[in-house]
C-alpha cells in the first residue's frame, strides 16, 4: 500500500475534529447546522455541503464503485417525488457553498424549469422538475454525481422512519443495499450501547419532529487504514486484512497509514415531499497530521486509550487502537501549522 506524502492544505484546515472531551460515548450530539466551528488550524461547518480539493477524485471513485456495485444506489418506487426534492436542495446547497463554481437559475416558474451549471465538471443542464427525460440520469443519481456527500432519504409514515432511497458509496462498515427499506431502529440494530442507553430512540424522536427549513448536524468517527473511503461491508475482504497488517509496519508507516475518519452528518426535512435527507460527508486525516496539532494529538490519544472495549470492537479498531494511542503520545512532531488561505478549486483541476 502506497503512503501519502502530504495532506492538501485545505483538507487540514477544514478537518472536523470530532472530540470535545478526553473520553467518547455515543450520543445524539446534534446541533444547528451552518455555524462555522473554529479549530487550531482553520474552521469547518459553514455550509451543508462542502467542496474541497478531493472533489474530482472522490466523484470519480463514486462512479467506479457504482459501476462495479449498483446496489450502492437504490430508490423504492414511492420515493420519486422525494428524489426530485432532494436533487433541488442539493443543487441549491452547492450554489450556496460555492457560488463561484455552481449556478442554479429559474428559467420558467410555470414548469418549473431550471438551468444548472457546474463549472468544476463542465456541466450545463436545463431541466423541468418532474420530467425525467430532461435529465441525463435519475434525479438523485444525477445530483450525487456532483456532491461528495453520501445521501440517504428517510420516508416518514405511520410514525416510523424508513431508509427508502439513497446513494451510499463510502459507507463505514455497513451496507446500504442490505439496509434499503429498513426502519431507522433496524438500521442501527448492531450498534452497541445505543439502544440500552436510549440514544437511537431519542435520535428517532428528534428526526420525527424535524420541521421543513430546519437543518442539524452531528459528527461520528472511527479509524481506518489507508486513505480509503469505501470500507463498506461488501468490500471487507479488500480492506479487512489491513487491520492486522498495520500492526507490523514501522512507526513512520503506521502514522501515515492510520487515519482518523470523521463523518459530518446533516439532517434536513425536504420542503415538498416531507422526507428527511441524511447527508454523510467523510473526511480522512492521517495520524501523522493529527500529531502536528498538539491539542488534537493529546485528545485523540486520550480518547483511544479510554474507549470501552465493546465500542472499539464495533468500530473495528480494537487490534490497533492501543498502538495508535501510544504512537500519538510518543510522537515528537509538535508544530502546529499556521492557518492558510482556503484552497481554491479551479475547473481545470479535474486532471
Amino acid at each position: 500500500m502506497s503512503l501519502p506524502t502530504s495532506t492538501a492544505a485545505d483538507l487540514l484546515e477544514g478537518f472536523p475534529f470530532p472530540f470535545s472531551h478526553d473520553s467518547y460515548r455515543y450520543s445524539t450530539n446534534v446541533e444547528p447546522a451552518r455555524s462555522p466551528v473554529a479549530t487550531p488550524v482553520g474552521q469547518w461547518g459553514a455550509s451543508v455541503v462542502t467542496v474541497d480539493s478531493e472533489y474530482h477524485r472522490e466523484l470519480a471513485e463514486r462512479a467506479v464503485l457504482l459501476e462495479r456495485d449498483p446496489s450502492r444506489y437504490g430508490v423504492l418506487p414511492h420515493m420519486e417525488v422525494a428524489c426530485w426534492d432532494a436533487m433541488l436542495v442539493l443543487l441549491r446547497e452547492l450554489a450556496s457553498a460555492r457560488p463561484d463554481a455552481f449556478h442554479l437559475d429559474v428559467v420558467d416558474a410555470e414548469g418549473p424549469t431550471y438551468r444548472w451549471r457546474n463549472d468544476l465538471l463542465g456541466i450545463e443542464q436545463t431541466f423541468v422538475v418532474g420530467r425525467r427525460e430532461t435529465l441525463p440520469a435519475e434525479p438523485l443519481a444525477w445530483a450525487c454525481q456532483q456532491v461528495q456527500e453520501d445521501v440517504v432519504l428517510l420516508d416518514q409514515r405511520s410514525g416510523e422512519l424508513y431508509g427508502d432511497a439513497g446513494v451510499v458509496t463510502f459507507a463505514a462498515d455497513w451496507s446500504f443495499g442490505f439496509d434499503l427499506g429498513m426502519t431507522f431502529l433496524e438500521i442501527h440494530g448492531p450498534v452497541p450501547r445505543v439502544h440500552a442507553e436510549g440514544v437511537i430512540p431519542r435520535a428517532r424522536e428528534f428526526i420525527l419532529r424535524l420541521q421543513p427549513g430546519q437543518v442539524y448536524r452531528r459528527t461520528n468517527w472511527t479509524l481506518t487504514v489507508g486513505r480509503r473511503l469505501d470500507v463498506a461491508t461488501e468490500t471487507y475482504p479488500e480492506w479487512g486484512p489491513d487491520r492486522a497488517m498495520v500492526l507490523h509496519v514501522d512507526d513512520d508507516a503506521f502514522g501515515h497509514l492510520v487515519h482518523l475518519r470523521v463523518e459530518v452528518q446533516h439532517l434536513l426535512r425536504l420542503p415538498e415531499s416531507g422526507a428527511v435527507m441524511f447527508l454523510i460527508r467523510t473526511h480522512l486525516l492521517p495520524l501523522a497530521d493529527i500529531a502536528r496539532v498538539p491539542a488534537w494529538r493529546e485528545r485523540t490519544a486520550a480518547v483511544l486509550t479510554e474507549l470501552p472495549q465493546d465500542m472499539a470492537d464495533y468500530k473495528g479498531i480494537a487490534a490497533y487502537r492501543s498502538r495508535a494511542a501510544a504512537w500519538l503520545r510518543d510522537c515528537t512532531s509538535t508544530t502546529t501549522p499556521a492557518p492558510a488561505s482556503p484552497s481554491a478549486l479551479a475547473p481545470e483541476e479535474s486532471r
